[in-house]
């Protein structure tokens, strides 16, 4: 008759290490990572993209050009000087046309074509060699205190109407010497603002203007009158 012998709790069966031996772990399972080509391509276009941006923002920083710039206004018409420009190095798009430090010594003495403004860029556009006295015209200069002037700032190239109204007393000698007496009313004279002198409190100003031949001589007569103002002609399709 056989016995089985069970081993009694607590104590290890003894295994093929021989007696002691503790039981073996069980293996361990590593998973291995799913790679994602499409992810990595990705990530290194992205990369790449990058460095190509950076090295072009270089290379236009790096690109600049020596150009002029306004640093003061200056109107249409008026003589450009020059401390009216200043040299500039700066990054342009090549559709940007500025005028080169170079032709600084070109663009001094022309005239504004347009109003310039301190602090932007010259084009050549801008710029212009033709006088504001026309053939056929003349330039006068007219003395007008400030309340024969309007309050708007006067500027080379404006179109204006220079008013004379005769004085009563010199109509009236006129009539009691015999002389025939000017038309009533107050005559006006067509005239382009060429250049405006500095303002002084007690004088006044002197303001240039390109007047047909014709109206010249008469027109410097009544100015020195002082028996004239100033007026803006109408804008055109105002």
């Amino acid at each position: 008759m056989s016995t089985t012998t069970s081993p009694a709790p607590g104590r290890s069966v003894p295994g093929p290490g021989g007696p002691g031996a503790q039981p073996a772990a069980a293996p361990r399972i590593v998973r291995q990572r799913r790679r994602r080509p499409g992810l990595i391509a990705l990530s290194v276009a992205l990369i790449a993209a990058g460095g190509l941006s950076g090295a072009l923002l270089f290379t236009a920083s790096g690109q600049r050009t020596a150009v002029l710039v306004v640093t003061r206004d200056v109107p249409v018409g008026a003589a450009i000087t020059d401390a009216d420009l200043a040299p500039a190095s700066l990054a342009l798009d090549p559709a940007v046309k500025a005028v080169p430090v170079a032709r600084k010594a070109g663009v001094v003495g022309q005239r504004a074509a347009v109003a310039l403004t301190a602090g932007s860029l010259l084009s050549p556009g801008q710029v212009t060699s033709v006088s504001l006295i026309k053939a056929g015209e003349q330039l006068v200069g007219v003395a007008l205190k400030t309340s024969q002037l309007p309050a708007s700032r006067l500027a080379p190239g404006q179109k204006v109407l220079i008013v004379s109204t005769p004085d009563p007393n010199q109509a009236a000698a006129a009539v009691a010497g015999g002389k025939a007496a000017e038309p009533a009313g107050p005559k006006t004279v067509a005239a382009t603002v060429v250049a405006v002198g500095v303002a002084a409190p007690a004088t006044g100003v002197v303001v240039d203007v390109a007047v047909p031949v014709a109206e010249g001589p008469e027109l410097a007569a009544r100015v020195a009158t002082g028996a004239v103002a100033l007026i803006l002609a109408p804008q055109e399709g105002s």
